[in-house]
């Protein structure tokens, strides 16, 4: 006699909901109308929707959180990140952070334009400039402990909102660069971490310069 199959349903897990999501979104080119719709599509409960998340609004902002926990774990994957300088642990996370979004190209550029107003697509990046800014406060009170004299030290609330406002710098770069394997958006991260860097070691001037005259480049190219 043969075996009676298992009519019950397998659970679902978080990463499967999310990619049911970002799947609805792509095919149909909107956001779900309700959670129930939704659920009932993907043959998921509400409570089970619950479960992992609040609204959509949670979920939109847990995509992002994602992609930042996704790229901070593929960079401790590297054997020599510990002993890396403070500058190349940021490098490690921007270039592993990009990668990711250029893996996910179409769902980020929807999620980004979406909505006409550009306060409401923002609003689900409020996770991702948490994590960032923890990341380089983190970096920073490093950088801080190794200077003997508290005048030499930097606010770390200044630099951290400012890698905050560099990472959404070069996001904006990458939505809108058509160069091939977004090659350019590499060079504005190297030189925008290396700028950053310098002014954190209170020597700009090159690189600012440097930074600025690409850009400049770019806006008249």
């Amino acid at each position: 006699m043969s075996a009676k199959k298992s009519s019950a349903k397998k659970p679902v897990n978080r990463d499967q909901v999310i990619a049911a999501y970002m799947k609805y979104c792509l095919e149909n080119e909107k956001n779900p109308v309700s959670v129930y719709k939704f659920s009932n599509e993907n043959e998921i409960t509400e409570e089970e929707f619950y479960s992992f998340f609040g609204s959509f609004d949670g979920l939109r902002s847990a995509i992002w959180n994602n992609f930042f926990d996704h790229s901070m774990k593929l960079a401790h994957k590297n054997k020599e990140y510990e002993n890396f300088s403070n500058q190349e642990k940021m490098l490690t996370f921007l270039f592993t952070f990009f990668e990711l979004l250029t893996a996910n190209r179409s769902y980020v550029l929807f999620a980004l334009s979406e909505q006409k107003d550009p306060m409401k697509n923002m609003s689900q990046l409020k996770g991702l400039r948490k994590h960032v800014k923890e990341f380089a406060s983190e970096l920073i009170e490093e950088k801080n402990d190794e200077k003997q004299f508290k005048v030499l030290k930097h606010p770390v609330s200044v630099f951290s909102e400012g890698a905050w406002l560099q990472t959404l710098f070069i996001l904006k770069y990458w939505m809108e660069d058509s160069s091939p394997s977004f090659e350019k958006t590499d060079v504005v991260i190297e030189k925008s971490v290396r700028a950053i860097f310098d002014v954190f070691e209170t020597t700009p001037l090159e690189s600012l310069l440097d930074f600025g005259k690409f850009l400049w480049k770019e806006q008249m190219n």
